[in-house]
């Protein structure tokens, strides 16, 4: 039983953390009351308390290899379950399989993402489209290769969620780190998958040295009968969530700057601001597939110019709030697997490659990912990312550091 001393300091210290809190929001224009209620300029009210530190306390702890590397594989818009109807859809899921395999193979990440788009909603049955999911996450599981999922505008659609995904996913899959944002920013249901994770220098390290951020773009359209389009942008709410986030995180770990704490994002539909960066490509210095011009739909709150800016929330915290932020990391758009660093900001944005063997291609785009690895846990390293065709050619090789264009 637990001695009423220890019941006291416990106390003392939950108080004494969170008026920690209290210190840092106010410093960012935010109230925190005592009832431990946060109140933001947009009106949305939050707990502390939803932002748990721990957040895997049943799941292995990811660490650095011994050698100071930590590597990731990103696996974009696989696009599985597209015409089950015939022959040729569950083909390309075979194709994307063997792609997988692969890579996994060859590769040897220690860490996977899957950064949306993982099915064409549009086209599955109601009745079995969350068992994709289970042969999505099959090379993974086989393989016991720890990863996580963000969620694109397929994923919504009339008979699947983004919700019913994860949940799907966490049931089969032991070694899943997506999980859910709290209720209040998790963009009205239909975006659920904002989330970070800790990785670690070493297992007995008390804080972690990178965080790998995971945001819901939303987008499609919603379930049922009577479907109607989706935002197809990061939730305002969210830029409420990232800054309580951080402000516990410094609070508990210290500042990021101070505390040598890298971080590294993926969001599924490319921030507006991309959209300008295309027409500045230099292909000697911006390697990569320049093939998919960007217009309306290809980056968030696009599709309406009545929505235009509507993710400007999101990308203002994501850049003032998240220290020694390497990059951006965003699919959607097939055709480009570019970088480039977006001026307003000074951070780098990348594309991902487009994995799946389902979703729109073209002559010459071929099927790959993205990998970024860690060349140390001090984020003043810039890790280094490139491009893997399927059948092993590499290409677009950057580091993601301040030399970077």
């Amino acid at each position: 039983m637990m001695s009423n001393t220890l019941k006291m300091s416990m106390r003392l210290f939950s108080w004494v953390a969170y008026s920690a809190v209290a210190v840092r929001l106010a410093q960012r224009g935010y109230a925190l009351p005592c009832g431990g209620v946060e109140q933001s300029h947009s009106g949305v009210l939050s707990r502390s308390g939803d932002i748990d530190l721990d957040p895997y306390p049943h799941k292995p702890r990811l660490t650095f290899r011994r050698d100071g590397t930590f590597k990731i594989t990103v696996f974009s818009d696989l696009h599985f379950g597209e015409n089950p109807w015939d022959d040729w859809g569950p083909q390309q899921d075979v194709n994307s399989n063997r792609l997988m395999n692969t890579v996994l193979g060859d590769e040897k990440p220690d860490y996977v993402v899957l950064n949306g788009d993982l099915i064409t909603g549009e086209n599955t049955f109601r009745e079995n489209s969350t068992t994709l999911i289970d042969e999505i996450v099959l090379p993974l599981n086989n393989l016991k290769i720890p990863f996580s999922s963000t969620h694109g505008n397929h994923d919504n659609e009339p008979n699947i969620t983004h919700a019913e995904e994860i949940r799907r996913e966490q049931k089969v899959a032991p070694l899943s780190y997506t999980r859910v944002a709290p209720s209040w920013a998790n963009g009205e249901g239909y975006g659920p998958g904002t989330y970070w994770v800790p990785v670690y220098t070493k297992q007995s390290d008390r804080k972690p040295s990178l965080i790998l951020w995971f945001f819901d773009s939303r987008g499609g359209f919603s379930e049922g009968a009577n479907s109607t389009a989706l935002p197809d942008w990061v939730d305002a709410k969210v830029a409420d969530w990232i800054k309580l986030t951080i402000a516990k995180m410094n609070v508990a770990w210290g500042p990021a700057d101070q505390a040598q704490r890298g971080s590294l994002a993926f969001v599924h539909i490319p921030p507006h601001v991309v959209e300008t960066l295309q027409s500045g490509l230099n292909s000697s210095q911006d390697p990569g597939l320049n093939a998919d011009l960007l217009g309306s739909g290809s980056t968030q709150a696009s599709g309406d110019p009545a929505n235009d800016g509507k993710d400007q929330a999101f990308w203002d915290a994501v850049n003032s709030e998240i220290k020694n932020l390497h990059g951006v990391i965003s699919g959607h758009d097939h055709g480009n697997e570019w970088c480039k660093r977006e001026p307003t900001k000074n951070v780098i944005f990348c594309f991902d490659k487009h994995s799946g063997y389902g979703g729109y291609s073209g002559s010459g785009w071929g099927h790959g990912v993205r990998n970024v690895l860690f060349r140390s846990p001090n984020p003043s390293v810039g890790p280094e990312t490139w491009i893997r065709m399927e059948d092993g050619e590499t290409h677009a090789r950057i580091v993601l550091d301040e030399s970077y264009n």
